[in-house]
């Protein structure tokens, strides 16, 4: 049972890995042909509207996650009816929240690239990105929701597939729309709005399999099931917004010690991390679907295997990319730095080595967090993300860069991460010892 166990781990975490830096790697995309095609202020641009961008996928990522986690649970327990309607009800959801996001991105564009720092030599730039990614927002919702439904209904190879070709259309179009049509950041934008319609394109295969446990159902929206569902998901969506909250802090504060060039160095170094933490979201999606279903099952030797293959292989990453990065930051740098801006090098240089020494933090902190939200534990999930993203980092940033200037901002993620992991480690084990103590079966 082990072996059976070891293989289906690294089958849905490889695959998993591979999807999540496929999305990783068109934002790297958009990232570097802005920095060649664009310039400075386009990076500038890119990193002002990160946010939004965030706040869209973040709210795709709590449907989805949430919902098809139940999902795995209920295929053990509860019958394809009730399988349809959790899924119906999860769209109608998704449908309701598209609009709303498309509303704003027709009325409120304006308005929403002034607030978050956009000024007179950027903002055209902000509002553009920021209107077209909204008005992608239901491309991006569904998505998300149809692939980690299909992950969770046994095909990660569909799901690998679809992620990775929606990654590189966006790839070659952000070329295409950006330098032979000399479209710019409007090519970029719309490059990456297109990428999930691709993906779900492919991802519509999986309805046609014999095997397929979710499908549409004429129903009235489960409004508690969506909600149960969000519960499980929040952590994702808190991950995703506060994200996005703290490239807005970390903006503001940057600006105000290094100005334009400094957020373009910001730019580089949170454009790496989403390609880091890409790698641990991946072993965390990878994980869930079997963590689910054998908490469906009550096989609590199942799961204790698979949560410590994931803390090694998070661990054994953490070792493997921090020195990558910290080995190869100037020729890193230098890809996105097509102006050669000595300034600007020197500065993303310095955050890269500093800022991701909290990559094994990071790494554990998401794998306990999934484990959590796998096993229909959603509160200390929740608790995870929240200090991760709004309660510790952005005090941190603030108190940091106060006391040391730019070194003070880019010691925040560390400094945040590895307390969380503590406080995330103390978690993991009074749950283990309530549930032995209580009688349930669950470590």
């Amino acid at each position: 049972m082990e072996k059976e166990n070891r293989r289906e781990f690294c089958k849905y975490v490889s695959q998993s890995v591979l999807s999540m830096l496929g999305i990783s790697c068109y934002i790297l995309a958009d990232t570097f042909y802005i920095s060649n095609g664009v310039g400075a202020d386009g990076l500038t641009a890119l990193n002002l509207a990160i946010p939004v961008f965030s706040l869209v996928n973040g709210c795709g990522m709590m449907l989805g996650m949430g919902s098809a986690a139940k999902f795995a649970i209920m295929k053990e327990t509860n019958g394809r009816r009730d399988v349809g309607i959790l899924f119906t009800s999860t769209v109608f959801a998704a449908v309701v929240l598209g609009v709303l996001f498309v509303l704003l991105g027709l009325f409120a564009a304006e308005q929403m690239a002034v607030l978050v720092g956009a000024d007179e030599q950027v903002y055209d730039m902000v509002r553009v990105y920021i209107r077209v990614i909204l008005l992608f927002s239901p491309a991006f919702l569904m998505n998300n929701i149809l692939n980690c439904y299909v992950r969770n209904d046994g095909n990660p190879s569909l799901s690998m597939k679809a992620m990775i070709s929606g990654s590189v259309f966006n790839i070659i179009f952000d070329y295409i729309f950006i330098f032979p049509l000399h479209m710019g950041i409007f090519g970029a934008v719309l490059a990456t709005g297109t990428a999930p319609v691709i993906s779900m394109m492919i991802l519509s295969l999986h309805f046609l399999q014999k095997k397929h446990h979710f499908q549409l159902v004429h129903t009235r929206p489960d409004i508690k099931a969506v909600c149960q569902g969000a519960a499980l998901g929040i952590p994702s969506l808190v991950n995703e917004v506060s994200s996005g909250l703290v490239i807005a802090v970390y903006n503001m504060l940057i600006l105000n010690i290094k100005g334009n060039i400094g957020v373009a160095a910001y730019g580089v170094v949170a454009n790496l991390s989403i390609v880091v933490l890409a790698v641990y979201n991946g072993i965390g999606q990878g994980i869930q679907p079997p963590l689910s279903r054998e908490f469906g099952r009550g096989n609590r030797k199942n799961i204790q295997q698979i949560f410590k293959y994931a803390v090694i292989t998070a661990l054994v990453f953490a070792v493997l990319l921090y020195g990558i990065l910290a080995g190869c930051a100037e020729p890193v740098t230098a890809v996105f730095n097509s102006a050669h801006n000595m300034e600007l090098q020197e500065a993303a240089v310095e955050g890269i080595r500093i800022y991701f020494t909290a990559v094994p933090f990071a790494g554990c902190n998401i794998i306990i967090a999934i484990y959590f939200v796998s096993t229909n534990k959603p509160f200390p999930a929740q608790v995870i993300s929240l200090l991760r993203g709004l309660i510790l980092m952005i005090p941190s940033a603030c108190i940091l860069a106060d006391a040391a200037g730019i070194i003070g901002v880019w010691l925040a993620f560390p400094v945040t991460e590895a307390v969380v992991c503590i406080i995330a480690a103390g978690l993991y084990f009074f749950v283990k010892k309530e549930d032995f103590r209580s009688g349930r079966w669950v470590i």
